[in-house]
């Protein structure tokens, strides 16, 4: 959508008047990854360590944040 002033005037107008909830659309969330809700764990890794996972992601055409996941679930025995 181009913000033309016409768009914008619309928009402050919206703002200005409350906005309509009922009119917003839902998004889905990110999909669950198990039993529950996921938590997020943050690490500090150093940087050949988390190169090697940037590289192993990349090489199968999938998220750093997967390799991590899938590691500790082969050195932890789970899942």
């Amino acid at each position: 959508m181009e913000l033309t002033p016409a768009v914008l005037d619309r928009m402050a107008e919206e703002a200005e008047s409350g906005l309509d909830i009922t009119k917003l659309r839902r998004r889905p969330g990110r999909p669950s990854m198990g039993s529950g809700p996921a938590d997020a764990l943050p690490v500090r890794l150093d940087p050949e360590l988390r190169q090697a996972v940037d590289d192993r992601a990349a090489a199968e055409h999938t998220t750093a944040s997967e390799v991590v996941r899938a590691a500790l679930r082969r050195y932890l025995k789970v899942g």
